[in-house]
This record gives structure tokens, C-alpha cells and sequence, in this order.
């Protein structure tokens, strides 16, 4: 079990004003205005969302995977209100199918001008900037949720592509929770005939013990898919039997991997010469220890 008091303390010290928004949410009862209001910070005019609010991806321009991200976080305090400014804005800027492949109905995982700003190496466009269905599977029930109805049969139709081929996903885990991500919005709609919620269910949960690491001893020495990847206070409607015991040694060892200073530190590089991942791995540790404090919290 980690040390929530060194941690909380790290936390305190060392977040940006947005992840020390959300601690206050989860653990001080903070307002949703003041996660919303630090969340906004990151949004441009347009309604999309860059600036670093993923740290190691420096572009201010708005973009999918930036924006999917403010997605999440909007979901995390169950601020997805069709009648919050915040969610108007990104349904028209969703809507403007910016960084869009019309040809092949994908929203680029990777835009050009991330080459322009201090980025790690994921970040390059290689080729058409498509990754599977990530973010497009989420991003496109958003907008089934969200967006005008008369564009609702084409993004249904994304949907049902993107679950089709769930079966050949095998990246490290986030395009996976794109998938959860777009299954819980259609759930907590009712959205019940774009696909069968059972069954797709199923899948995820199948594709989760497919893609969760089983041997536990590679857990904070490799970098592993690990359940706290997948679950920290959110997507909980998928965990399964098979699941909780990876979760209950993960857990054992969290205070193996707390730093003295009582943070959590990334497991990557970025790869690129950037001098400024130095920065941007302070402003990524309070957030990945803020996600292991609820982990152990809420899981």
C-alpha cells in the first residue's frame, strides 16, 4: 500500500493547477468549477484542446488526442453536460472535423505541427497520423452524445467499424480506453442501437485481460500494461473477476515504487533530444501519482 500522506504532500507541492484541481475534487471536495475552470485554460477558440495538457506533447494547437484527454477529464467529475460552454465548444470544434481524414473517417492520432514544439517521439506524424481507432472510437460516440442528430448516423457508423476491429487492437492500452471511454458515454445515454452494449462489453473485457500483464513480477520493472493503467476511478462497470487479483498485487507493491519524495515517476523516455522533458516529466509525476492514490482509493 502506498504512503497517501507522501503522496497527497507530493501532490500538494508539485502539480499544475489543473491535476491540483482534481485532487481537490476527489479528496478535499473541491467544486467542479475549479477543475473546469483550470481545464479550460487548455482549450483554444476554436474548441479544441492543446498546450501541453498531455506533457509530453507541447503543441498549442488544438488537436484529437489533446482534446480526448479533456474528454476524460470532463467524464472523471461527471461534468459531461450538453449544456456546459465546455462541451458546446468541443462539439464545434469536433465538428469541424479538424485533423479529420474524410477518406478514411479517422481523426489523426498525430498532426503535422507537433513537430514544431518540444514533443516526444510518438508524437511525429508518421505517414496519414492514423492509430487504429485511437481516438477516433471515442471521440465519435462523443459525438453521437453530443453532436448535432442529423450527423448522428454517420459517427454510429465510425463506432460499429472501430468495435468490429477491436479484435486486432493490440497497442500498450490507450486506444483501448478509447474504446471504454466510448462504451460508458453510449451506456450512460442509453444509446442502445449503434451497437449491442453486451456484447461489446464483452469484448473489453476480453481485450483487457488479453492486454493487462498477468505476470506480476514485471510490475514496476518493466513497462507493462498494469490495471491502474486502466482503472482509477473510472471504468470500474469492467472489472472482472480475472482482473482483481492483478489489482491486488499491483497494489502490494505500490510502496515499492513511491519515491522518498512520495511521488510515482514515469517509466519512458521521450526519445527525442527536447531539453524540455526535464519539465515535462515534473508536470507528468504528480499527475501518474495522483492516478495511483486513486487507484488504491477507488479500485
Amino acid at each position: 500500500m502506498l504512503n497517501k500522506e507522501n503522496a497527497k504532500q507530493y501532490i500538494l507541492k508539485n502539480a499544475r493547477p489543473l491535476e491540483l484541481s482534481l485532487y481537490k475534487f476527489f479528496y478535499e471536495n473541491g467544486d467542479k468549477a475549479s477543475v473546469l475552470q483550470e481545464l479550460q485554460k487548455f482549450q483554444n477558440p476554436d474548441g479544441g484542446f492543446g498546450h501541453g495538457i498531455e506533457a509530453d506533447n507541447w503543441n498549442p494547437n488544438s488537436n484529437p488526442i489533446a482534446t480526448n484527454d479533456a474528454i476524460i477529464t470532463l467524464h472523471r467529475i461527471d461534468s459531461l453536460d450538453s449544456d456546459l460552454g465546455i462541451v458546446k465548444d468541443i462539439v464545434r470544434y469536433l465538428s469541424s472535423h479538424d485533423s479529420f481524414d474524410e477518406d478514411k473517417r479517422r481523426w489523426l492520432f498525430a498532426i503535422e505541427s507537433n513537430k514544431d514544439y518540444p514533443h516526444a517521439i510518438w508524437w511525429n506524424k508518421d505517414g496519414d497520423g492514423i492509430s487504429h481507432f485511437n481516438p477516433t472510437v471515442s471521440l465519435a460516440a462523443f459525438m453521437i452524445c453530443f453532436g448535432d442528430a442529423k450527423d448522428k448516423e454517420f459517427y454510429a457508423q465510425i463506432v460499429r467499424d472501430a468495435f468490429e476491429a477491436i479484435v486486432d487492437l493490440k497497442e500498450f492500452g490507450d486506444e483501448l480506453k478509447c474504446y471504454m471511454l466510448a462504451h460508458v458515454l453510449l451506456t450512460r445515454d442509453n444509446i442502445n442501437d449503434v451497437i449491442n452494449l453486451n456484447d461489446t462489453k464483452n469484448a473489453i473485457e476480453n481485450k483487457l485481460k488479453e492486454i493487462i500483464c498477468d505476470d506480476t513480477s514485471k510490475y514496476g520493472v518493466e513497462y507493462v500494461p498494469t490495471p491502474s493503467d486502466f482503472f482509477i476511478g473510472i471504468y470500474n462497470e469492467f472489472l472482472i473477476e480475472d482482473i482483481k487479483p492483478l489489482i491486488a498485487a499491483e497494489k502490494d507493491i505500490l510502496e515499492h515504487l513511491q519515491k522518498d519524495d512520495g511521488g510515482f515517476d514515469i517509466s519512458w523516455q521521450w526519445y527525442t533530444d527536447y531539453p524540455e522533458f526535464e519539465t515535462a516529466r515534473k508536470w507528468w509525476r504528480p499527475r501518474i501519482t495522483l492516478d495511483k492514490l486513486i487507484f488504491e482509493t477507488y479500485v
